[in-house]
């Protein structure tokens, strides 16, 4: 299967804020990909570059196999109609000066396919779970999630071969994120686009996610597939992260023991030598301190993990039993 986005030692600083510092990361044709971790730890800046709302400081971006790294903003207008965003707050991204209409027609527009916009939009709308009139209407006369529909039906009107997700769920009622979970479920099935998704939201990855990529302060430490990453988390901030997530059974959350990692996400503009998590893994060595870890293989199926405490196996101490990590 062909590579809907690759992604090849992605670097994006702002001055002296290193951001994203080298970043591999592949999506095949029709998959999803989760990019997690904690916040400021560079996913959002990710999907920025992606989509080339930013250009990179260093790295290489192909969408479909094309480099649009450093394309200027002519050469790259044929390439945008291959990737959309969905971003996080939808209040912030659609124009109030716009009618619904108008915004979700907007991404033809620019790339000068007026021919049929209006039933395009009348069907993009649809797709999404909202009436045609509905294009009438303004982005303040609607809610929350409705805003979110509509900005899933602008992003998906002009066909991407990508869709970037960036936490578009975590702006909306609890009540409603299941309902827009669902549908970006549904489209992804029945459309066949490629999606990165970017959250902090573990059971929404597990539900949507093909393979899963966890970040940290810029780097990625490991990725999988889900199962793996689930099911054999190598990493130890994969096993805390893990830890911390809520589940479904109320017995076995009362006695879940979540890893209490300790201080805060270091500076990304002074970040630690050698692995950048060694400032709080309850696990680190000396070699930890000094010596920065590589992205292996390990185990099977595509599971990496950038750790020098995991055996190429994929065994490995596991912070969530280690004595005195717990609490």
């Amino acid at each position: 299967m062909d590579d809907a986005l690759e992604v090849e030692d992605l670097v994006m600083h702002f001055g002296p804020v290193r951001a994203v510092d080298g970043i591999t990361l592949r999506i095949r044709e029709g998959s999803v990909v989760a990019l997690v971790g904690e916040s400021g730890s560079g996913k959002s800046t990710v999907g920025r570059c992606v989509v080339r709302l930013l250009e990179p400081t260093g790295g290489t971006v192909r969408l479909g196999g094309a480099d649009i790294t450093h394309l200027n903003r002519r050469r790259l207008r044929p390439h945008r109609r291959n990737v959309s965003i969905v971003f996080q707050d939808p209040a912030g991204s659609l124009d109030p000066r716009l009618s619904v209409g108008d915004i979700v027609g907007e991404p033809l527009r620019l790339q000068q396919l007026r021919k049929g916009v209006q039933a395009k939009v009348a069907e993009a709308l649809r797709r999404v779970g909202l009436r045609p009139e509905v294009a009438q209407r303004a982005p303040h006369e609607l809610s929350g999630g409705q805003r979110q529909r509509v900005s899933i039906a602008r992003a998906l009107i002009s066909e991407p071969r990508l869709l970037v997700a960036d936490e578009p769920t975590s702006a909306l009622d609890v009540s409603v994120q299941a309902a827009v979970l669902n549908l970006l479920a549904d489209l992804q099935r029945d459309l066949g686009f490629a999606c990165l998704f970017i959250t902090h939201d573990l059971s929404a990855v597990e539900y949507l996610a093909d393979e899963v990529a966890v970040m940290y302060l810029g780097q990625l430490v490991e990725q999988g597939p889900r199962g793996r990453i689930f099911g054999h988390p190598a990493h130890p901030y994969t096993q805390a992260l893990l830890s911390a997530a809520p589940v479904p059974d109320p017995v076995e959350q009362r006695t879940r023991r979540p890893v209490l990692l300790g201080d805060d996400l270091p500076s990304a503009i002074d970040p630690p030598p050698g692995c950048r998590f060694h400032t709080r893994c309850p696990v680190a060595v000396d070699t930890c301190r000094t010596v920065v870890p590589e992205p292996r293989t390990i185990g099977e199926g595509g599971h990496q993990v950038a750790c020098h405490l995991v055996n190429d196996d994929g065994t490995g101490p596991d912070v969530r039993t280690t004595q005195g990590a717990a609490r």
